[in-house]
Parts: structure tokens; sequence; C-alpha cells
């Protein structure tokens, strides 16, 4: 049987027997069994566009399904898997000592790691039967393993429904999305765990580099702490930047683009063209210049190394116009909304929001040790930004990739000015001792 054969198999019986199919194909999935997991869900979710199955209920019945199969994976890896290591292990290096040492290290952090597995095909078929053979307590196993579950079923289900007669256009397209997505977050993850395991190697390393030698200064830790997380979000910002300029000079976007717009208007009606126009005024100078004011004024009477701060805003400020005008002019892309609204790549509205608004959140979470409102400043500058992107998207006034690129250059404005702000600090520091 050929992959279309296969794949119309499950669709001739999704269509017969729709929730029973649905439950049976994850259980069996997620016990390790390779079926097309995503392709299924979005394809319930389209059979639920066309009313014969229940949003909700099939959610829930996938749901389940999922989770029954991560239970038995689970139970397998329990019985079967760790006195089969411990007989068998060290013949390929990997006996009860290493099984014990990667059991530890899976307690403390592979339970997380359920989360995002299920998005990456082969490893969601692992992480049950893995947890149960390095012992991982079977409580705090479901309390990531069942969420995940639920949010991953969600997501495609919900997915398949919304691109409703448009499905067999841009599944594929999605679900390698998707998995993209799964992926960077895993390795997100995975560079986050090593930053914090090895913290101290790497700061001592990228501090020798960046003081070139002045390491005999104590008083400045803080600073190069920064200055070392900025440099760090700086790389993060700049390959993606690398990526975005590499799809766009390829004219890569084209899938991309089209989904993004077909899915934003299937989620946002009709009735949501005043909030949007609304929304698309956070990325003009009507709501920046109020910020900056507001944010040299708090500088003024609050803020260390006044004239520096202020100096850096300024710049941040006017640097970051005329960096976007001369990214406009270079790359002179034509938005959706015709030539008379002149280059749309990258987009200003969301390039100059991030900049502008994440530097003054970047004062605020400096100099206030307060978590919840270092939490609230940086979560209002994500929503912001957001909701700003999608309103551009919507009102048709730039491509999905204009924002996307705007992000990515303003993260890596913003990043860098934190950066050369804490680095003159922190000079001015050496100069005064």
């Amino acid at each position: 049987m050929n992959v279309f054969d296969f794949t119309g198999l499950f669709t001739h019986l999704l269509e017969q027997y729709g929730y029973w199919v649905l439950f049976l194909a994850l259980m069996l999935e997620l016990i390790a069994l390779p079926l097309p997991g995503e392709f299924i869900m979005t394809y319930a979710g389209l059979i639920v566009y066309q009313g014969q199955l229940d949003w909700l209920l099939s959610i829930l019945v996938a749901g389940i399904g999922s989770c029954i199969g991560m239970t038995i994976s689970y139970g397998i890896g329990y019985r079967l898997g760790k006195p089969f290591f411990e007989k068998y292990g060290s013949r390929f290096h990997f006996g009860p000592e290493k099984l014990n040492s990667v059991s530890r290290w899976y307690g403390r952090y592979g339970n997380k790691l359920l989360l995002v597995a299920y998005f990456i095909p082969g490893v969601r078929h692992l992480t049950g039967l893995f947890s149960g053979i390095t012992r991982l307590p079977y409580r705090k196993y479901v309390g990531f393993a069942f969420p995940g579950a639920f949010l991953w079923v969600s997501l495609f289900i919900s997915l398949g429904r919304l691109l409703g007669p448009e499905w067999e256009k841009y599944h594929h397209t999605v679900n390698r999305y998707m998995l993209l997505t799964g992926l960077f977050t895993l390795l997100a993850y995975l560079t986050v765990y090593l930053y914090r395991k090895k913290r101290e190697t790497l700061k001592t390393g990228l501090v020798r580099l960046l003081n070139l030698g002045v390491a005999r200064y104590r008083s400045l830790g803080r600073v190069r702490l920064i200055v070392v997380s900025a440099f760090a979000v700086f790389v993060a910002f700049f390959s993606w930047l690398i990526g975005v300029v590499q799809d766009f000079l390829a004219q890569e976007f084209g899938s991309f683009d089209d989904i993004t717009v077909y899915i934003v208007h299937q989620i946002f009606a009709s009735g949501w063209t005043e909030p949007a126009i609304r929304i698309s005024a956070f990325g003009t100078a009507v709501y920046f210049a109020p910020v900056i004011a507001a944010t040299g004024l708090w500088i003024a009477l609050r803020g260390q190394d006044r004239r520096l701060e202020l100096l850096h805003l300024v710049f941040m400020a006017a640097g970051g116009w005329a960096l976007n005008a001369a990214l406009r002019y270079s790359f002179h892309r034509i938005g959706p909304a015709g030539a008379a609204y002149g280059p749309t790549f990258p987009s200003d509205h969301t390039m100059l929001a991030l900049a502008i608004y994440g530097f003054a959140a970047y004062l605020l979470f400096r100099h206030y040790g307060n978590f919840f409102f270092r939490f609230a400043a940086v979560s209002a500058v994500v929503i912001v930004c957001l909701i700003l992107g999608i309103s551009r998207v919507y009102s048709n006034e730039e491509y999905p990739s204009d924002v996307t690129a705007g992000y990515a250059f303003g993260g890596v404005w913003l990043s860098l000015n934190v950066m050369l702000l804490e680095a003159f600090r922190m000079m001015r520091g050496f100069k005064k001792d």
C-alpha cells in the first residue's frame, strides 16, 4: 500500500467512524506505531469544519486517546526497560551507572520536554518509553505529558478546522511549520539548560573576551552579566535575521504569507476592522512619542547614569527610524496595499515597536527588582508587538513576512543597544576605578 492509499484509507475511516478512529489512531501512535498523527488530526479538523464532528468533543476524544497511549508507553518502559538495560546495557556502554545518571537528569529536567516533544515525530514516540525506563515519577510524568497531549491535539485539530476548504492546499506546509516550531522550542530549551548548567564557565569566557583582560574588576559583575545576556539575545535574533533575509532573497515567503493571511482572516471576523486600525496606531509616533518622553522623564528622575541612558534612548529611537528607512529603501518590497504606500520590508511598525517599547521595558526591568513588575513589563511588550503584527496583516497593510522581518530586525537593534549601553556603563566603571 503506497502513501497515497494509506492516507486515503485514514480519510475514509475518519469520515465513516470519526471519533473511534481518532481515539484509536492517536493511542496507537503514541505507543510507538508509525501513524500519521498530524495528518489525522488536521483532517479531523476539516471534518469538524464540514459539521460532521464536534470540535470540543474531537479534542477531548483525541486527547484521551493520546493520554492512554502515553500511559501504556510509560508502563512498557517502566516494566521492561530498566531490567533490560541493567542486564544488557553494558554491552553498548549504557549500564546501570549511566542509566542512573540519565535518570537523575531526566527526573530534574526531562519532564519539561514532554510539553514540546509531541510536535517532533520520532521524539514523541520515545518520550513515554524513556520516562518509564528512567523511572520518572508517574505523577510528575502525568503533570507534563497530559497537558502536552491536549495542547498538541487542540492545535492540530483547530488548524484543520481553520484551514477548512483550503485544507488540501495548506496542511502539508502547516505541518512543516509546526515541526520547525517544535524543533526550535526544543533547541531553545536545551540552550537554556546548557546555559544554566554551564553559566559560570560561559560567563567567565565571554567576560574575558568582552573585557579584553580586565577581569580583575569585581564590582561590575552584574553589568557584565547583562552584557553577556544581551550578547546571547543579539546572536539569537541575528541568526533569525539571517534566515529571514535568505528567505526574502530566495523569494520563499509565498506559502508562509498565504497561509498566515488565510488563518488570520479565519480567526478574526470582519468586525475586527475598526479595532485593527486602532491597534495599528501602537506602531506609530502617536504612541512612540509619549513612551519615549515618559521614559526620558523617568530616567531624569530615577535613572542611573542619567546622561548615558538618555543619550542611548535618543540614539536607539532616532537610529532605529533611520535604519528602518534605509532597510526599506534597500529591499524595496512593495506591500499588499500597493506602490502608493511605499516599501514594507521590514515592517516599520513592528521593528520600531519592539525596539522602543522593549528598550523602555528593559530600563524598568533593570532598575526594579520586583518580579511581578518585571514580568508585567516584558509581557506587555510581547503582547503589544504580537497584536500589532496581527493587525497589520489583518488590514492588508503589510505581508506576514514584513511583520516577521520587523520582529527580527527590531530584536537585533534592541539587543545591540542594550549591549552598547551596558558596555559603555562598564567602561565608565573601569575609568572610575
